[in-house]
Parts: C-alpha cells; sequence; structure tokens
C-alpha cells in the first residue's frame, strides 16, 4: 500500500500598518511646522510697523541688514523682545553688543600715542638749544594718529631757504624724536609739504614736487639714524596740495615736514 503523502500548508501573513510605522511621522512633522508657521505670522502682525519692516528688511537683504545691525547693535534685540523690554529700547543694548577689537586697539595706541606726546614735549622744553623751537613744533593726536609737524618761518627755520639741507638745530631735533618713536612699535610716514609759490631753482624741471619730496627724504635720513631699523614705510611728497592753512595759501606755516605715526 503505498504511503500517504504529507499535505503542506503555506500561510502568508499580510503586513498591517500599524501604530509602529513611519507615515504619521511625516505627517505630524507637517503639523508642528505649520503650527510653528502660523505663531511665527501672529507673532509678526502683533509687533508694531517699525519691527515689521526690520524684519522684512532682513528678509529682504540679510547682508544690508546685518551691516545696519552692527550699526545699531540695539535694533536686533528690539526684534527679538517685541519692542517692549527696556533691552529693546536699547537702554542696556552695550551689554549685548560684542566688543569692537579694532576700536579697543586703536584707543590703546591713542593713550600711549598721547604719553608720547607730552614724552617729547618734556624732552624739547628740557633742551636749552630745542626749548625756543616748542612754538613750531605742533604734537597732536588726530584720527590718523600721532602727528609731529615742523612749522617753518619766514626766514626758514628748519632747512636752507629753497633747500634740502637740514640746519643743525632739526638735526637734532629729529633725532630726539626718532628716539621718542623708537620705543612705539608702530610705522612711520614723513611727508613734506610746501606753500602754493612756485620753486624756481637748481634746474629745469624741479619745482615745489621735487623740493618737498626731497626735504621728506632729508628728514627721513636724520631719523633712520635712531629709528628702528625698517621703522619708516613712507616718505611722500605732496607740495601744496595739503594745505595747513587753506584761507592763506601762500603762508610759510605751509611749508612744514610732517612726520606720521598711524594706528595700525
Amino acid at each position: 500500500m503505498a504511503a500517504e503523502q504529507p499535505i503542506i500548508r503555506r500561510v502568508v501573513k499580510k503586513a498591517r500598518r500599524g501604530h509602529h510605522g513611519g507615515s504619521w511621522k511625516v505627517a505630524y512633522a507637517d503639523f508642528v511646522t505649520a503650527m510653528m508657521a502660523f505663531f511665527l505670522v501672529m507673532w509678526i502682525l502683533s509687533l508694531d510697523q517699525p519691527n515689521q519692516k526690520m524684519i522684512a528688511d532682513y528678509f529682504n537683504d540679510p547682508g544690508q541688514f546685518m551691516r545696519e545691525y552692527r550699526k545699531d547693535p540695539a535694533g536686533f534685540v528690539k526684534v527679538y523682545r517685541g519692542g517692549n523690554n527696556p533691552l529693546g529700547k536699547g537702554v542696556q543694548a552695550e551689554v549685548r553688543a560684542q566688543p569692537n577689537l579694532e576700536s579697543l586697539i586703536d584707543a590703546l595706541a591713542r593713550k600711549k600715542f598721547e604719553a608720547t606726546r607730552k614724552d617729547i614735549e618734556k624732552a624739547i622744553a628740557a633742551d636749552p638749544d630745542l626749548r625756543g623751537l616748542r612754538k613750531y613744533v605742533d604734537i597732536r593726536v588726530t584720527d590718523e594718529g600721532l602727528k609731529i609737524e615742523l612749522l617753518e618761518v619766514k626766514q626758514s627755520l628748519f632747512f636752507q631757504s629753497g633747500s634740502a639741507r637740514v640746519e643743525p638745530k632739526a638735526t637734532r631735533l629729529l633725532t630726539l624724536v626718532a628716539r621718542k618713536l623708537s620705543a612705539l612699535s608702530h610705522r612711520v610716514a614723513v611727508e613734506g609739504h610746501t606753500d602754493v609759490v612756485p620753486y624756481h631753482g637748481r634746474s629745469p624741471g624741479y619745482g615745489n614736487w621735487e623740493l618737498s619730496a626731497d626735504r621728506a627724504n632729508a628728514a627721513r635720513r636724520v631719523m633712520e639714524s635712531a629709528l628702528r631699523p625698517g621703522q619708516v614705510t613712507e616718505v611722500r611728497g605732496y607740495a601744496a596740495t595739503k594745505l595747513r592753512d587753506k584761507a592763506h595759501p601762500r603762508h610759510f606755516s605751509n611749508r612744514r615736514v610732517s612726520i606720521l605715526v598711524p594706528f595700525g
């Protein structure tokens, strides 16, 4: 008798999407995003007109907005706080503002330049041979940096008339100034200036431009003996393009040598 063939039964279970599926997460994420956008719109609508405009400006041109924000750090706080918090009104905006490193460096340099200015004036006053030149040496801390100007008089005081030859007292003065400036880590620029009276001498084609540049170079050569190597980085001749006394362009005070120690 033949053996009975075993019956094999295959059961296929169809997967059902229950609560462990992932499709609901996508729907929930969309819902949360929509709610966030809704509340963001409601918050913007609750702001006053200036703050709404500020937000619109940001989305229209973020780069321009951030440049304006740097000018007015309280502006961004106003948006964040809705314009009602004291911080938003700029009362404590300085606490949130990031320190400007460049401004701090300039402030330290300005303080150092003021000390150097006083030191140079004191040294000139203490030297009997240079004491008489004090009123012709203008030392100031300007927006450019420390500026020392040797102002000529009617009969030429620091250089021989119509020449770039340095007078002995001017050599001593420039050396004194250079010693004081050598203590600074800043670079030095030397500038020559003239008045508007045309200069004719030495040779054809030699005028105020050449004279101003030659005087600046002559001052540089004297100063380099007392300055740090390479401290002079620029020598400029301006002729009469940068007058000290613009109301009187022929005045002798426009004839000068300027020593500039810039902040940078």
